[in-house]
């Protein structure tokens, strides 16, 4: 494990899709990670020609992002299914 991972998040060079009046500010974080991820992360970074801090910074958004998933779509998955119950049987034979 690394003991103290410190990194700058940046923002994504996508300086042709970025209102740059709204950019915000990087933040220094600090975290213990399992060090072969961290080493599939620096592989990943440098094969995508981003630094360690894009493909952090992208992979966090993306994480929170699929975790956000709003309740009121979940509860209108689970009426759906529900609703389609019997063909959903039909369709597994």
């Amino acid at each position: 494990m690394i003991n103290c991972l410190c990194v700058w998040l940046t923002k994504l060079d996508m300086s042709s899709l970025v209102n740059h009046s709204n950019i915000m500010q990087n933040i220094k974080i600090s975290s213990k990670v399992d060090e072969d991820a961290w080493i599939e992360l620096k592989a990943l970074a440098q094969e995508s020609h981003q630094s360690v801090s894009g493909v952090l910074t992208e992979a966090i958004r993306e994480y929170v992002r699929r975790r956000r998933i709003r309740p009121e779509v979940l509860a209108h998955l689970k009426d759906s299914m529900d609703e389609n119950e019997v063909l959903g049987q039909l369709l597994a034979k």
